[in-house]
């Protein structure tokens, strides 16, 4: 896994990159389908007071959950979203990289630490930054490392997800799941198992028959995994019962 630096500047590029599709978005009042019942100023609203939320629970070393952060809204322009959502990044940054991966604070998921939150905030921002982009109509990519950490990231804090684990019993038990990357990756490092069992999944990187599988780009994949695409997306093969990939995306979306 890459180390707490690279998530740190990762995750700068990932708001630079968010505040810019925001500030050419025609209309911030666009609904986002990838997000229902938000438009892009929510999305934006929603994504810059998380980097907030994160940054005073990291500074602070919060030995327990604080409050969400609220904030007026008197952005009218989509270039005043988009500076405001680009103003949270020096402060979140400089949390993490005073804090080090290391230090104890409160999480939603497992590891309470300032480097779980780091990891968080990339990819936070990269799947919000893709839901813009494809509400503008466009073809998001997400570079392949960052997309594959991503994938496991996303399968690691899954059981802790509010909203997701109350719905984990649903999956069909005893079912499974292989994510293939076609990217040039490492090892067994493009490719994951997700099994279905006992109201919650289990997984592992590696190559194994499943249920279902799909294969595709690992940008994709990671779009996928998200509920962002569905598995009839032209860049995807998929293979086995197409109905375990429908009830992933119907009982994970968080």
């Amino acid at each position: 896994m890459p180390d707490h630096e690279w998530f740190c500047a990762r995750t700068g590029a990932e708001i630079e990159a968010m505040a810019s599709v925001v500030g050419d978005a025609p209309d911030i009042s666009a609904p986002v389908a990838t997000c229902p019942e938000w438009t892009i100023a929510d999305l934006a609203r929603h994504t810059g007071l998380v980097h907030r939320w994160a940054t005073e629970i990291v500074s602070s070393r919060a030995s327990s959950r604080i409050p969400f952060p609220d904030a007026d809204s008197p952005w009218e322009s989509a270039d005043g979203w988009a500076q405001w959502l680009a103003a949270g990044a020096v402060p979140l940054l400089d949390a993490l990289r005073t804090a080090g991966p290391d230090a104890a604070c409160w999480t939603w998921g497992p590891d309470g630490s300032a480097g779980w939150w780091a990891r968080r905030m990339l990819h936070e921002t990269a799947v919000h930054r893709c839901d813009v982009s494809m509400a503008l109509g466009q073809a998001p990519l997400v570079e392949p490392v960052t997309a594959a950490d991503g994938i496991s990231e996303f399968l690691a804090n899954l059981p802790s997800s509010r909203r997701a684990a109350r719905h984990l019993a649903s999956l069909p038990a005893g079912e499974s799941m292989h994510l293939h990357a076609t990217d040039e990756m490492d090892g067994a490092g493009g490719e994951w198992l997700i099994r279905f069992a006992d109201g919650g999944v289990d997984w592992s990187h590696g190559h194994a028959k499943a249920s279902a599988a799909v294969r595709g780009p690992v940008g994709v994949l990671l779009l996928f995994t998200y509920g962002r695409v569905p598995p009839s997306d032209p860049r995807l093969e998929v293979f086995g019962d197409p109905s375990v990939l429908t009830s992933w995306q119907t009982n994970t979306a968080i």
